[in-house]
């Protein structure tokens, strides 16, 4: 998955995100209370397709639950989920850590 970003000169570039990357922004956006699907879709850049097939590996994995309000539905990060985002983001300060003291 591409997605842009601006450097320091403003100038945009291209980067990919890994499937495991997405998996986790996925799972911080609807942590953060952004529940809609769609709302999910504008904040991680998805398109509808890919977040359908994000969505069903992480309720499938037990990392988020779906909950069926009237017509629409809403996500909700599980106990597994929360514990599978702390323990990712804890691993990627540890390598900020070590990325620092190697320059």
């Amino acid at each position: 998955m591409a997605y842009k970003s601006k450097n320091e000169n403003g100038i945009w570039n291209m980067a990919r995100r890994s499937r495991l990357e997405i998996y986790f922004e996925v799972l911080e956006v609807i942590g953060r209370g952004i529940d809609k699907p769609t709302q999910v879709m504008y904040k991680t850049n998805l398109s509808w397709i890919t977040l359908q097939e994000i969505f069903e590996v992480l309720r499938s994995g037990g990392f988020i639950r779906e909950e069926e309000m009237k017509s629409a539905k809403r996500y909700h990060v599980t106990e597994k989920g929360k514990n599978a985002l702390n323990y990712y983001l804890r691993s990627l300060e540890g390598l900020v850590k070590v990325e620092s003291f190697i320059r």
